[in-house]
């Protein structure tokens, strides 16, 4: 059991994110969900609390209102096999109000920010040398979606 979860705050989509989710990453399950009994606040049957797994990680998504929206100052880091993987995920989590930020980020039509980077992003920008690092980098920085081959040939691996 994870001892430690993820814990998100939704202002009603807890139970459509989490399936989102699992369709995007193309692995997990839902957990329980804690439905809203008579006499609450919220729908009787609706989702007050989800919890789910995906590739692995538990999470917890909460219908909590409106008021705490997600911000950049936190965001899901996923390692990419290869640039085919980066464009799936790039092009799912940016569908139906995504939107693309820079440097591989971008945030998801619920407003929750995520890297979408290769498994090697450390490597490529550090480049052949240091001269090839930095134009990796500056490569990079002129990005929003990842672009393996155009960091390859700016660190001089290529």
């Amino acid at each position: 059991m994870q001892k430690m979860k993820p814990f998100l705050w939704f202002d009603n989509q807890a139970e459509e994110a989490a399936n989102f989710y699992i369709s995007v990453f193309g692995s997990g399950k839902i957990g329980q969900i804690f439905r809203a009994p008579e006499g609450g606040p919220l729908p009787v049957g609706s989702a007050i609390v989800v919890s789910f797994e995906v590739r692995g990680l538990e999470f917890v998504a909460m219908n909590g209102g409106p008021g705490h929206p997600f911000t950049d100052a936190i965001s899901f880091s996923v390692d990419c096999a290869d640039q085919a993987e980066i464009d799936n995920l790039w092009q799912k989590l940016t569908e139906n109000g995504g939107q693309e930020i820079a440097c591989g980020w971008l945030r998801d039509k619920y407003g929750l920010s995520w890297q979408i980077v290769p498994a090697n992003v450390t490597e490529l920008l550090r480049g052949k040398d240091a001269a090839g690092g930095a134009r990796a980098f500056q490569a990079m920085m002129q990005m929003k979606k990842l672009d393996i081959a155009e960091l390859k040939r700016a660190g001089g691996l290529a």
